[in-house]
């Protein structure tokens, strides 16, 4: 019987746990706002003496650097890939920001995007023996099975939404993802190939009313394999999205949160929870077209304030 790469994240983060705290940042539809988010958040947790380290993960079209207004680095992810360095720990840059250091994505490697297994689950493995405070990872946008296998590290996965009703579904659309692909690698390794033929029939809900919630789900599977419904069930407890609501103008664009909260509890037994609203503000574009973090280009704006309470939050937990 193999282990899975969510269970290997699992046992890695216990090996670490006393030492760094990870949070992926993903946003499953482009221009949410999920990189200006990592970058500020990050800068954030290091303006209250926490050592940080953020990475771009944007596999193929990484350009945090961009927010940070850096234009060129000694190192990037493609070095450590091309194992040009023998340790990631190799590519780690500091920034003009206390306590940040950079992580440079790669995207000079062809087909760098579709990572094979034994490469990504090494490179999972150096970034779990960072040291730091937290460590926040920004991933590409999309559900690729790289953006999912990469949020299985983290110990919170600070998923990014705008109030637009695609934004929206989007985001449950990864989720729903993740849900599947973090049982489909359990049942692989516990060779319950019966069960993992009903989870991807359970995909396609349209052609399988039957099985169009985990619930319904699961209570077909006992039939197959009761044991394997169990380990699954203890998979998916582990799963707790984090959901952040960007651009927020309203009431009713705060409220969305809770729809969605409804929507992966009624339909995939998980129990989300929305972690902030961040407000429209209008100095953000103006930040990044100057190359800067808006944080340090404009801390007293409105979307400054909301991060440095999203930083307190995380960094009391």
């Amino acid at each position: 019987m193999s282990v899975s790469l969510e269970e290997t994240s699992q046992s890695l983060k216990k090996e670490n746990q006393s030492r760094t705290k990870i949070f992926a940042v993903a946003g499953p539809k482009g221009g949410v706002g999920k990189s200006t988010i990592a970058a500020n958040l990050a800068i954030a947790l290091a303006n209250m003496g926490k050592s940080v380290v953020i990475a771009d993960l944007d596999l193929g079209a990484a350009n945090l650097h961009a927010l940070f207004g850096i234009k060129d680095t000694e190192h990037s992810l493609d070095d450590f890939i091309l194992k040009k360095v023998t340790n990631l720990a190799d590519i780690v840059t500091a920034t003009e920001v206390r306590n940040l250091k950079f992580i440079c994505g790669g995207s000079q490697i062809p087909n760098i995007a579709n990572m094979p297994f034994q490469q990504k689950k090494k490179l999972i493995n150096h970034l779990m023996k960072l040291e730091s405070d937290f460590l926040i990872i920004d991933l590409g946008a999309g559900s690729s099975y790289n953006v999912l296998d990469f949020s299985f590290i983290a110990h919170k996965g600070l998923f990014v939404t705008t109030p637009e009703v695609t934004s929206l579904m989007n985001l449950y659309s990864f989720m729903k993802s993740s849900v599947f692909r973090r049982l489909a690698s359990h049942l692989k390794a516990e060779e319950s190939y019966d069960v993992l033929e009903l989870i991807e029939k359970a995909k396609n809900a349209d052609a399988n009313p039957h099985l169009n919630t985990m619930e319904k789900l699961f209570d077909e599977a006992e039939k197959i394999d009761a044991s394997a419904v169990r380990s699954s069930k203890n998979i998916l407890s582990g799963f707790v999205p984090h959901i952040i609501i960007n651009r927020v103008e309203t009431r009713g664009d705060a409220n969305v949160g809770n729809v969605l909260r409804e929507l992966t509890h009624r339909y995939l037994s998980v129990e989300s929870k929305v972690l902030a609203n961040l407000p429209e503000d209008g100095e953000v574009k103006k930040s990044v077209n100057k190359m800067k973090p808006v944080l340090i280009d404009n801390p007293s704006s409105g979307f400054s304030g909301a991060i440095r309470k999203l930083a307190e939050s995380l960094a009391m937990e």
